[in-house]
């Protein structure tokens, strides 16, 4: 069994029009202005802190939360005019949540411990992606429709973090309608890369990425459907985690999901320091913690590790980039060397199809037979679009709407309702074979993208990358991001981490060894 006919074809234009608008885009656009500018680097010590060390220093009061809250604020204010990524900031609240903060712990008589259990985050910053309900501030995502939109209340992971004791400052930019790789909206304008301001911070998570990666946040709160934590957390050269489905409540967050696409959907945390990956993973899953054995020591001797280096040649990604190949060969030596394990290559012949399964799966009806919401419905926010209207306006940049937003939702009404049996047929196989693989002590490693945080506006021409990472959620695999140091052109590599299903807490503390060994986050402004 095989692609029918009609399928090929659509596949093929899929696959070679992009690329000849993508060469054509590369030829007539200019650079952007203020290339040549970058961040300045970090001076202040407070900011290169884990949030567990910074919580620690917080409750021993060897520094105080308004310090540490004000020395985050300062870095937002130097850095934002560059990045554009946090788009409303909440910054005197914050101070007087902070001033409380130092108050409790200077009136606190149970001891350490006891606010180190109850709230293991008290007085640290935190960021918050604009998608979620957190009160008092936009939630937009992007449609000039609910520019005045603002949350009455918190979402239900904001408030276990704020209820852990984290303090926000402010919201950050996605794409549209949290559906794109790039966070560029027509009501907060585009996110760049701190290490390239010519270059896209990624999506949907993005804004999260770039003011994390920039050293102006510590941590922060993403969603994933198709690598919305992990590819940002890639560009930027941090650390993501889309943790197991089921563990931590999607609810709280515009637009809301549907179709079966809450079984895609994970809601994780955003780092600069692998550390903190697993306390706020904690925090972030409530009760359901327990379904995640996070208090288990890991022994990485004891694992299994495989390794694959692309997706076998499919015609919808770009080739794997050549220093993401080295950097993941350099892993695995690693690996073998500290570890004593064989790290064994393995291939999937269906990951080939990995955008068609992504793709397909993302378009089907939950388990009630509805559909998902149709994209230009979302877009219209109870109005009316015509999409062949936006994309006359789009031409004379008069749409309210995103080229990507336009695109995606025009080919969302060519999308055939019929899924392809054959397209079914390799996620059966796939998620299969990759179950058995894994177990519940095997690790494997996977390009985070096939290429490094590209110029902005290009990936409008390669969607298909989006695959190596949307696989990951079809399967409902754990999986972490974590940074491997910097590119000859000083951009970040990464590697996907992957588990299997509950197994979070393996690919974490693969995280933490690989900080160590690699360095984890580098500073931008000294890169």
């Amino acid at each position: 069994m095989a692609l029918k006919l009609g399928e090929s074809v659509k596949y093929w234009i899929a696959v070679l029009v992009p690329r000849l608008l993508l060469a054509l885009f590369r030829l007539l656009s200019p650079g952007r202005s203020g290339g040549s500018k970058r961040l300045a680097p970090i001076e202040n010590p407070l900011l290169t802190l884990s949030a567990m060390q910074l919580a620690q220093k917080i409750r021993r009061r060897e520094v105080t939360s308004v310090e540490v809250v004000q020395a985050y604020i300062d870095r937002i204010q130097e850095v934002n005019p560059l990045l554009n990524a946090v788009v409303k900031d909440r910054f005197s609240s914050a101070l007087l949540e902070a001033a409380q903060v130092d108050k409790k712990i200077k009136e606190n008589n149970e001891g350490e411990e006891v606010l180190k259990d109850r709230f293991p985050l008290l007085g640290v910053p935190l960021s918050v992606k604009e998608s979620f309900s957190l009160e008092g501030m936009p939630n937009a995502t992007g449609l000039i429709s609910r520019a005045k939109f603002i949350s009455s209340v918190d979402g239900p992971v904001v408030g276990l973090l704020k209820r852990a004791g984290a303090i926000p400052l402010g919201v950050t930019n996605t794409s549209e309608l949290c559906m794109w790789l790039e966070s560029n909206n027509h009501l907060y304008g585009i996110t760049n890369n701190p290490y390239d301001l010519e270059r896209t911070c990624g999506g949907s998570s993005g804004g999260e990425g770039s003011i994390i990666g920039g050293g102006a946040a510590v941590i922060g709160i993403g969603s994933d459907i198709g690598g919305s934590i992990r590819i940002p957390c890639f560009f930027n050269g941090i650390f993501g985690h889309k943790t197991t489905r089921g563990v931590v409540s999607n609810e709280g967050q515009f637009p809301q999901i549907s179709g079966v696409r809450d079984d895609y959907l994970s809601t994780g945390p955003i780092c600069r320091y692998a550390e903190d990956l697993l306390p706020l993973l904690k925090i972030m899953a409530g009760p359901n913690a327990d379904k995640l054995s996070l208090s288990d020591k890991v022994d990485l001797k004891k694992l299994r590790f495989f390794t694959i280096v692309d997706d076998g040649g499919s015609h919808v990604t770009l080739p794997v980039d050549q220093q993401l190949i080295e950097a993941q060969k350099r892993v695995v030596a690693r690996l073998e060397a500290d570890l004593g394990v064989t790290v064994k290559e393995v291939r999937f012949p269906q990951l080939k199809y990995a955008f068609q399964i992504w793709d397909t799966l993302m378009a089907l009806p939950d388990r009630d037979g509805k559909p998902p919401r149709p994209f230009v419905e979302l877009m219209a926010d109870g109005g009316s679009v015509w999409l062949i209207w936006e994309v006359i306006k789009s031409i004379f940049r008069r749409s309210e709407h995103t080229v990507a937003a336009i695109g995606f939702a025009l080919y969302e009404k060519t999308h055939s309702s019929v899924p392809s049996p054959f397209i079914l047929k390799q996620k059966e196989e796939l998620q299969r074979e990759v179950d058995e693989l894994l177990g519940t002590d095997g690790v494997l490693l996977y390009p985070s993208h096939p290429v490094l945080a590209p110029k902005h506006h290009h990936p409008l021409f390669t969607p298909g990358n989006v695959a190596y990472t949307g696989i990951m959620n079809i399967l409902n695999l754990p999986v972490t991001q974590c940074p491997l140091g910097l590119s000859k052109e000083q951009l970040p590599l990464g590697v996907q981490v992957v588990a299997g299903k509950f197994q979070d807490h393996l690919t974490l503390a693969v995280a933490q060894y690989l900080e160590m060994t690699f360095g984890g986050w580098r500073d931008p402004g000294v890169a």
